[in-house]
């Protein structure tokens, strides 16, 4: 019979100041997370030192971007639910260490074929990094500050970005395309050693497996020598961590998420893979279409904290719709106004805003709309559902192109996605909404004797 002094996780967490623990667990996944953005940009940078060495024509490249995406998305499927059956920490360890190894290794390669499995065997070790990141996180921040506290965490990818092409730039006259990898290598090759000594497992994991968080529990609170029994406020549901995800409460919802990720990661790959082609024929210099589509990633980044906090105090369904709303619009604006170049700046900068930004809410919104039984599996397979976007994104632009369309039909069709995943958001907070009294009546009814806490419904557990 529970105690009846017991508490919630989420409770007992926001009952007491962020404590050095979750701070230093902030501090790493933020760590992570860099690396991965690192790697992502790096390899964009070397594509032109390798296709010269090797002797390669643009197109022969291309599978190489293609096959770091498919090794994402398969990591992504493949590693959520594990993380969820066997715990985050091990998953983000193994992860981590993996995509170190096979970079490293990739310095090494000395033909395509090669260099074409190891970069999917990386991306096999990120696709697994990344969502355990956001679900940890996640499961350690108040409920007050979740969002803005996981999209903080998120930003370490934008400064990875910004790390891995300044090096790369700096570094790679010097040391060549092999170097380059094998600092990507090397360095999360020095950050599994500190997760394994510094990462705590998720306490709510610990305590929904019956497993002794009390060590944890008491570095949260302060070094206390005594907390109060702890239990999780959803129930530990059967089937496998995939099957959840389709059951009554929580399938509509993962179909609009995945609609969303789906959107959005369309539009910031096709973006970022031919903006700077699409200014360029419209006349702007490639100094000039550089500077104007770096405003895509400065807005992504403003839009991603700012977001954050915003989730926290309002309806984050709401929140985010209205953001890609908005940024519709301003991709309307970036097709109607190539040769202003001061508004065509801020139309960009309010794209990446909008889209780039809001698509950082949306991991958020992903681990709070799952339960813990299920919550790395739903992050992550709604990443690589987005994954299949970012490729088909990269595809469609170059169809868009080839098909001689105007700037301002090409824009116009690519604001069509944002307003999908505003839709779809706006739906799923119809669902939320419709969920609440349920679960205000669910929470109001005497528990039995052997229920541990009573279940509330998933879309309720933010």
């Amino acid at each position: 019979m529970q105690a009846k002094n017991a508490l919630s996780v989420q409770q007992f967490i926001d009952q007491r100041p962020f404590s050095a623990l979750q701070k230093r667990l902030l501090a790493l996944c933020f760590l992570v997370v860099a690396i991965d953005g690192f790697d992502t940009a790096s390899i964009g940078f070397i594509a032109p030192a390798l296709r010269g060495e090797w002797h390669l024509s643009a197109a022969a490249l291309a599978p190489l971007f293609g096959a770091g995406l498919f090794g994402l998305m398969a990591g992504a499927l493949l590693l959520g639910p594990l993380a969820d059956r066997y715990g985050r920490k091990p998953i983000l360890i193994l992860s981590v260490a993996f995509f170190g190894l096979t970079s490293l290794l990739s310095s090494f390669a000395t033909d395509m074929t090669t260099l074409l499995v190891l970069r999917f065997l990386t991306g096999l070790g990120l696709g697994g990094a990344m969502p355990t990141t956001i679900t940890l996180t996640s499961e350690y921040c108040p409920q007050a500050r979740r969002a803005s506290l996981v999209t903080l965490m998120f930003c370490g990818f934008t400064i990875g970005s910004a790390l891995g092409g300044l090096v790369a730039a700096q570094l790679l006259a010097t040391v060549g395309w092999r170097g380059i990898l094998m600092i990507g290598g090397v360095l999360p090759l020095l950050l599994a050693p500190m997760l394994v000594f510094l990462l705590p497992e998720s306490l709510r994991w610990l305590v929904l497996r019956g497993r002794d968080g009390g060590a944890i529990a008491a570095r949260i609170a302060g070094g206390a020598r005594s907390v109060p029994p702890l239990t999780v406020s959803d129930a530990r549901l059967p089937g496998s961590p995939v099957s959840q995800l389709f059951r009554p409460g929580l399938f509509k919802g993962t179909l609009l998420l995945w609609t969303t990720f789906f959107m959005s990661l369309l539009i910031i790959y096709l973006l970022s893979s031919w903006l700077p082609t699409i200014l360029n024929g419209a006349g702007h210099s490639l100094s000039q279409a550089s500077f104007i589509s770096s405003a895509f990633q400065i807005g992504g980044t403003a839009g991603a904290i700012l977001l954050g906090r915003w989730m926290d105090r309002f309806r984050p369904h709401r929140v985010l719709a209205l953001a890609y709303g908005c940024a519709a619009l301003c991709i309307a604006v970036v097709g109607v106004a190539t040769d202003n170049v001061p508004l065509l700046v801020l139309a960009v900068f309010g794209v990446g805003f909008g889209v780039s930004g809001s698509q950082v809410g949306a991991n958020a919104l992903a681990a709070a709309f799952y339960p813990t039984t299920s919550r790395a599996t739903g992050v992550s397979w709604a990443s690589a559902i987005g994954r299949s976007g970012s490729v088909l994104g990269s595809m469609v632009g170059g169809a868009l192109l080839a098909a001689e369309l105007s700037n301002q039909t090409i824009f116009l069709l690519l604001a069509v996605p944002a307003l999908l995943a505003a839709a779809a958001l706006l739906a799923m907070g119809r669902l939320q909404g419709r969920a609440e009294p349920e679960a205000a009546a669910a929470a109001a009814a005497p528990a039995p004797d052997s229920a541990a806490l009573t279940p509330l419904p998933a879309t309720t557990n933010r």
